[in-house]
Parts: C-alpha cells; structure tokens; sequence
C-alpha cells in the first residue's frame, strides 16, 4: 500500500451539516475502497488565488491516506462527479506520511516564553 495525500477545496456555500456530510462522505468512499485513513484535516474557508467555477473562496480539507493504486482513479473518479467540490488534488508521498510535530513545539514554546515574562 501507498501513502497519498489528497487536498479538496468545498463549495464555500456549504456549511454546517451539509460540509460535514460531503467531508463524512468522502472518508466514507475511501473506507468502502478499502484505504487506511491517516489524517483528515479541515482547515476552513480561505481565499483562493484564483476564481475556480466563479468562486473566489473555499473550504479547504486534507486527508492523508494509504491505499492501492488501482483506487485512485475511482476516488478521483467520484470527487469530479460531486458539485460541492470545486477543485482537487491527489499526491503520493514517495517517503510516507510524517507526523509534523514542528508546529505544536513552536506553539509550546511559545506558551513556555509567555509564562517565563
């Protein structure tokens, strides 16, 4: 099995029950395909660069994953075919799936220099 990283940007229009139930429905096509779920990330509404489909916003999501091959073309297959998402993209990570911990030790630090002031 390999390990691919997918980023799919929402509709901005989608919030609440319905961004949680396309965002639910994914995890769910890549469990049915038999993937190995390792991070789902959702990291909100944010600007894009560019108008994609006329929209100037979306709601970023990253799952990180492990899977056959063979299942990428049909879960990309499916992410075309639902309205709600406007773009995407599907890496795989050659060294695997690495925990970032860098963030959370800066976050810590700094926690740490505000107590010590």
């Amino acid at each position: 099995m390999r390990t691919y990283e997918n980023i799919m940007i929402v509709h901005p229009d989608k919030v609440g029950d319905e961004y949680n139930a396309i965002v639910e429905k994914f995890k769910g096509v890549l469990t049915d395909l038999n993937a190995n779920l390792l991070k789902v990330d959702e990291w909100g509404v944010r600007k894009l660069a560019y108008p994609v489909k006329k929209q100037g916003r979306g709601s970023y999501v990253l799952t990180v994953f492990e899977a056959d091959p063979s299942i990428i073309d049909e879960f990309e297959r499916r992410l075309r075919l639902d309205e709600a998402v406007i773009k995407f993209q599907t890496v795989f990570l050659e060294k695997g799936f690495v925990e970032d911990t860098s963030s959370k030790t800066i976050e810590e630090s700094d926690e740490n220099l505000d107590e010590e002031e």
